[in-house]
């Protein structure tokens, strides 16, 4: 009887957690919270995968996360064709609906949502509006050239548990009337797993992607500014120039996400590889290990995207970040800031590949790191009493 009671016990117990992901780049974040929350116990996971893991174009992600240990994830399918703000919108009415029936039949206990994509504002609404609690990670950053500034803000109002990446954006999440005992520094994901993965060795990882990495090679990713009223086209045909004044450098291309006039880079960018491809190759999607691997061969990594501003300082390589799309992240000194213009971006690079830029980024702290990023947040998230996270309160600064 005693046997069966424990046994009772156990079941009743297990905290069900769904976990949702719409891109390479955050499932390449929480795969490693994932199966560390699914080799406890007391925890249950479920994956809700959607938008560009669903996606040929995008380079079918859903396959990684197979790959991770979780062959049956719930996909949540949503339009692809978000080229424009409106379609983004219809793909995000599609989105929350397919969550909201995706959720009423798992019941999970709380959901946990990454970042400030579009996908991940409807999935927490969904959630919202079926008293699902929300754990989000990465609140209380600011990106001023982009729409998902907002996106994350409005997330942060709608979560019940945050884990932050730096103390300034848990204090942040504070002002912006979050319980302080709710409010974790973990400090950044991206940056454990950068410490912590068996990576590939350069003759394997160049065997993988199909191109020699040697010295001065570059990894580029360029995503639209979706709060920039220029064309992102003349930006990035900016960017495309300043790489031809760099003829011995070899590079890597990734696709951007799939935002708003996005489409466009994509077109610019493989045209771009069929004029060199000696010294150019284009990839939609490297995936978490291949992606974190060329970090550690390759010189400097350029483009607008958040990884160069919080994971790659702490491979020691220096982060070109170009334009408007990251203005207000907190940076190490290994990020070089410049404009759109292709000068700018050459004279940017020029000091990268340069030994003092070379020297200055192996330098550099990165100001997102903590060794014990992943406890902190597997702990938080397994065990924060559900009923704390149930009924939330503004939380008013003292004054």
């Amino acid at each position: 009887m005693l046997n069966l009671l424990i046994t009772f016990y156990n079941l009743v117990s297990v905290r069900k957690i769904a976990i949702a992901t719409g891109t390479r780049a955050d499932w390449g974040l929480l795969s490693g919270i994932a199966r560390s929350l699914a080799s406890r116990k007391d925890c249950q996971v479920d994956i809700l995968a959607t938008n560009m893991h669903l996606s040929e174009r995008y380079g079918h992600t859903i396959d990684e996360i197979k790959a991770d240990g979780f062959t049956d994830p719930v996909c949540v399918g949503m339009p692809d064709s978000t080229d424009t703000p409106a379609g983004a919108v219809s793909a995000m009415a599609v989105c929350m609906d397919g969550m909201s029936r995706e959720l009423e039949k798992l019941s999970p206990d709380i959901i946990v949502i990454l970042g400030d994509r579009f996908e991940m504002l409807a999935t927490a609404t969904a959630a919202l509006m079926l008293r699902i609690p929300i754990v989000h990670i990465a609140g209380g950053e600011i990106s001023e050239g982009a729409i998902d500034d907002s996106i994350r803000h409005a997330i942060t109002k709608m979560s019940a548990l945050h884990l932050t990446a730096t103390e300034p954006y848990r204090k942040r999440v504070i002002a912006m009337g979050e319980d302080p005992r709710l409010v974790i520094n973990t400090g950044a994901i991206g940056v454990y797993n950068i410490m912590h993965e068996q990576l590939m060795g350069r003759k394997q990882l160049e065997e993988s992607v199909g191109i020699t990495l040697p010295e001065g090679s570059m990894l580029v990713t360029y995503h639209p500014a979706t709060l920039d009223d220029e064309d992102p086209a003349t930006h990035c045909d900016a960017l495309l120039q300043a790489l031809d004044r760099f003829p011995d450098s070899h590079v890597i291309i990734t696709y951007p996400n799939n935002d708003s006039r996005g489409r466009i880079i994509i077109d610019r960018i493989e045209a771009y590889a069929r004029l060199h491809p000696e010294r150019v190759k284009v990839i939609p999607s490297l995936g978490k290990l291949r992606y974190l691997s060329a970090l550690r061969c390759v010189s400097a990594v350029v483009g607008n995207s958040s990884s160069g501003i919080v994971e790659v300082p702490s491979m020691g390589i220096p982060t070109v970040d170009i334009g408007m799309r990251q203005r207000g992240r907190l940076c190490g000194d290994s990020v070089i800031h410049c404009g759109d213009s292709a000068e700018e971006i050459t004279e940017a690079i020029r000091y990268a590949l340069s030994p003092a830029g070379q020297k200055r980024a192996r330098q550099a702290e990165n100001p997102y790191f903590r060794p014990d990023t992943l406890d902190i947040m597997v702990k938080a998230i397994a065990e924060t009493p559900l009923d704390s996270l149930r009924n939330k309160k503004f939380y008013d600064i003292p004054q």
